[in-house]
């Protein structure tokens, strides 16, 4: 628990940052910022049990994301340091080194982070160090939000009308305007690290569409909310620039969940947002906090399935038709469209990812867990648990899951979504001479207006790798032999 004390007398402390790079509405730095002296730490993690490694997207991110904390701290007299091992012997080692009477920090959810920070506090107990922890990045707490029989809520609406129910989080902390000074201790280089990549620098389209950092976060929220208006009925549009983006900001905590939700009401206080907008906005934020609910209760979201009825799915194993799925060559413009914005930008719509999800696990009966690998190693916002939770929801497998037996249409999903074929031909040049009536289905034009768009299917893009109704009915096929 968090140290509470309001003394004056001096003590030295460590903020421990983790997926909260920012200065503002950040609990454990404004606990810190009473000390005599501060340490401002980042440590990279990889040893504690059970803790998931970056991806390569992320890793990218998170390079970006340090140097502009580190940035923003220097302002402040400050600095960042950065350490490298297991938490439970880094830092009470690191205490020792700067002589901290106190280390503060938000705290995590998922089990392998409790049990990591658990042992942390054990350590510096042992040598006589205080470690307080704080709730900095959900707006409720999981353990606060149970069913009647003391278990999680599985359903996402009774769980959202909790959650509101509670009345609006607290409000945001201020950045503090000073911090206490430094100690002169060694750190680790970032570029030691090899958190970006070099041979090959694939990150290029990465650079050019994010800028990473809690400047930008504030900045891309804030525009996002002077043109919110439409959002309910826009946000399934990948053709138009109708969502917030700010989902790899959410992930490495550039900005708070509790300063989306303030602003966003804030927003429509003033008139300047219609609340019908605003509140589908933050029913979205609710899916995230759901999902960090799910993890917290399901340790093994990522690997296992919440229904255990699909452990024994016939999965195919298929290695060339993931690697078509994972290049964006399947030959569905709307998937291939998808995946490519993935791996130029390191993100995709989100209406986009159900489609090329459900096609995967549907279509092609690849498990879900190797689409998730996927994800987590190429989104910039992979984030432990929506990035799960969202995969089993799409497979069905999970909580408050779409139905097996709900198959997107990838054809039906692009002429709904992507009338015009503008997404399409954003991230599909090959196709884009075609006329927007076969724009999502260019093996209906007929061998003269393919030529004339210069398409040659089989060579130019690819024809279909399967046929969507016999793809169907195999699908259900296979969930027939789970059903009972």
């Amino acid at each position: 628990m968090p140290d509470d004390r309001r003394s004056s007398a001096p003590f030295s402390a460590i903020v421990w940052f983790r997926d909260d790079l920012r200065l503002g509405d950040h609990p454990a730095l404004t606990a810190a910022a009473r000390a005599g002296t501060l340490t401002c730490l980042y440590l990279l993690d990889q040893d504690s049990a059970g803790l998931r490694a970056h991806g390569g997207a992320s890793r990218w991110w998170l390079a970006q994301s340090l140097r502009a904390l580190d940035a923003n701290l220097r302002k402040l007299g400050q600095r960042l340091v950065l350490r490298r091992g297991k938490a439970a012997d880094v830092i009470p080692s690191l205490a020792h080194e700067c002589g901290a009477t106190h280390v503060y920090w938000n705290r995590r959810y998922d089990r392998a982070g409790i049990a990591a920070d658990e042992a942390v506090i054990a350590a510096l107990k042992a040598r006589g160090v205080t470690g307080g922890t704080f709730p900095g990045s959900l707006l409720v707490e999981p353990g606060k939000l149970l069913n009647k029989d003391g278990g999680p809520l599985r359903v996402f609406t009774p769980f959202w009308k909790r959650v509101l129910s509670l009345g609006d989080p607290r409000r945001p902390l201020p950045a503090p305007k000073r911090l206490p000074p430094p100690l002169d201790i060694a750190s680790s280089h970032l570029e030691d690290w090899h958190l970006e990549p070099t041979m090959p620098d694939w990150a290029g389209g990465l650079r050019a569409t994010w800028t990473p950092g809690e400047a930008a976060a504030r900045q891309r929220l804030a525009d996002f909310l002077d043109t919110i208006r439409g959002y309910a009925d826009e946000r399934d549009r990948p053709d138009r620039p109708s969502t917030s983006r700010l989902s790899p900001h959410l992930r490495f905590g550039e900005v708070s969940a509790g300063e989306v939700f303030h602003a966003a009401r804030f927003a429509a206080e003033k008139g300047d947002a219609p609340s019908r907008d605003i509140e589908k906005y933050l029913s979205e934020l609710g899916w995230r906090e759901f999902s960090y609910h799910l993890l917290h209760h399901f340790p093994d979201l990522a690997t296992k399935n919440l229904q255990p009825r699909f452990d024994a799915f016939p999965w195919r194993s298929d290695d060339a038709a993931l690697k078509a799925w994972q290049r964006g060559q399947t030959g569905y413009p709307i998937v291939d469209a998808g995946m490519r914005e993935l791996w130029h930008t390191g993100w995709m719509h989100n209406r986009v990812r159900m489609v090329v999800a459900s096609f995967l696990i549907k279509h092609l009966l690849i498990d879900w867990r190797l689409g998730e690998q996927w994800f987590w190693d190429t989104l910039v916002d992979a984030d432990p648990a929506n990035n799960t939770a969202s995969w089993q929801w799409v497979a069905g497998s999970g909580a408050d899951a779409a139905p097996y037996f709900r198959i997107f249409n990838p054809i039906l999903q692009g002429e709904r979504f992507d009338p015009n074929g503008d997404y399409v031909r954003q991230w599909v040049p090959e196709i884009a001479a075609l006329p927007d009536r076969f724009i999502h289905k260019p093996w209906m034009a007929t061998p003269l207006e393919l030529a004339e768009a210069k398409v040659t299917l089989g060579k130019t893009y690819p024809a279909p790798m399967v046929d969507h109704d016999l793809a169907r009915k195999r699908a259900l096929a296979a969930f027939d032999r789970i059903k009972g």
